[in-house]
């Protein structure tokens, strides 16, 4: 729990940092004050984004890992953020594409060499003066501080959508709220959504429209909706389940279960993968082979990476150790299955995918919107379980916990009798506790 708070503290201070740079920057190009960001407090939240997963995910590395790591994770941010924005917005609000060796006009190789150099400095020198910084504060006020900070976004960054997409029903609130947030700001009263739309169009010149994909109500589920991407979630899940089941009954010569849930035959990190994979590389379906590949390659690997480092983090548990394979990375991902993970998105982009939407496309509209909200509490409720039932495992097998000495809530009283030490075991066989 102590790390996430120091997590958070960095998250807020590179966010304030990164808006300091950007607006110096932004101010000395066009020759004038431009306040960056998209939110009316001084905070730039790829970059706060940026820090707090470069330092997650990346602590591992050294040398030259290191910078290709901070390189890949804060591009593949970047890369997010202006699909999200793009489709959110149906605007560009950055272009690289005057760059060369740029990837859709959102990231660069020069950039990323950048964002790659700017992570080194991140781990090896920003993180200690920040630390060093949280440490001169008593504990419980550093914590005050970052859920009052934290409160104060959130707030800010509410009022700033809500009055962006013009969906509120009492907008005298969130003008309220960013009167008292950004006391610099200018002119918020009535026209506030103009202010906001003009700082955002001041910050990023060259904004541009594009178009969405035409829209069909009627059908169920159409394009890349979020009703198909969350079937495609369970389908996902569900086979990564299977294919992982028999991959170790031919590897290893026996059957085990390799359900990321108590209740289930689902992989979530499959199951992620396959929705994230739809999600961000759906607008290149039509692109080669061999571009795909080299893709799910870079981003499977990143995301398994990604996956490995957060459940270590959140659960104390390490669920898969590659340290056996050949050219592997902490143990955490190898270049085998990073390429199987390239396999992977070009079967599911070129053969498997087209057909499942069809099909998906053709379920009445009432009933897969029925179907998909009792599959998604259905999951969440099994997630919710699981997490439990892996925290108390995880409690119950660290050194220092005695059965004798320890009196149990009700709470924990229920995990020991519905979810013991074998039937985990037998769930997660492959997972190790971290000490």
């Amino acid at each position: 729990m102590h790390m996430i708070w120091k997590l958070l503290w960095l998250f807020l201070i590179y966010s304030f940092a990164g808006w300091v740079l950007e607006t110096v920057l932004a101010s000395l190009k066009q020759k004038k004050f431009a306040n960056r960001g998209i939110i009316n407090g001084p905070f730039c939240l790829i970059y706060g984004f940026g820090g707090f997963f470069i330092t997650a995910f990346t602590r591992e590395l050294t040398g030259i890992w290191l910078f290709l790591g901070c390189a890949i994770v804060a591009s593949l941010l970047e890369w997010i953020a202006g699909h999200l924005i793009e489709m959110w917005y149906h605007e560009r609000w950055w272009d690289y594409r005057k760059i060369k060796w740029n990837l859709d006009g959102y990231v660069s190789v020069p950039t990323s060499c950048v964002w790659g150099l700017l992570g080194v400095f991140v781990i090896k020198i920003g993180n200690g003066l920040c630390m060093s910084l949280y440490g001169m504060l008593p504990g419980l006020i550093s914590r005050i501080i970052i859920l009052v900070l934290l409160g104060v976004l959130a707030v800010d960054a509410i009022a700033t959508l809500t009055i962006l997409f013009g969906h509120s029903k009492n907008p005298e609130r969130w003008i309220a709220a960013d009167r008292d947030i950004d006391s610099a700001t200018k002119k918020l009263g009535a026209k506030i959504d103009d202010v906001v739309n003009r700082r955002i169009t001041k910050a990023y010149p060259q904004k541009q429209h594009t178009e969405s994909e035409e829209a069909h109500p009627e059908i169920f589920a159409y394009g890349c909706s979020f009703y198909k991407i969350v079937l495609l979630f369970f389908i996902g899940a569900f086979l990564g389940d299977i294919t992982e089941t028999i991959f170790c009954r031919i590897t290893a010569g026996y059957w085990m279960s390799r359900s990321s849930v108590i209740y289930g035959p689902f992989s979530i990190v499959w199951g992620l993968g396959c929705a994230f994979l739809t999600l961000l590389l759906y607008r290149y379906r039509n692109k080669s082979d061999g571009s795909i590949f080299l893709a799910g390659t870079l981003l499977g690997g990143a995301y398994e990476y990604i996956c490995s480092v957060f459940t270590e983090m959140v659960f104390g548990t390490i669920f898969w150790d590659y340290s056996g394979f050949a050219f592997n990375l902490g143990g955490r991902i190898n270049l085998l299955y990073c390429f199987f993970w390239g396999i992977a998105a070009v079967v599911w982009l070129k053969l498997i995918y087209p057909k499942l939407s069809g099909c998906i496309e053709k379920i009445p509209k009432r009933t897969g919107t029925i179907v998909c909200n009792i599959l998604i509490v259905f999951m969440i409720v099994n997630m919710l379980i699981s997490a439990l039932a892996l925290a108390r495992y995880t409690e119950r097998n660290d050194i220092s916990y005695s059965v004798e000495t320890t009196e149990l809530n009700g709470l924990q009283q229920f995990l020991d009798e519905h979810y013991p030490d074998t039937r985990m075991e037998r769930i997660y066989p492959n997972a190790k506790m971290v000490n």
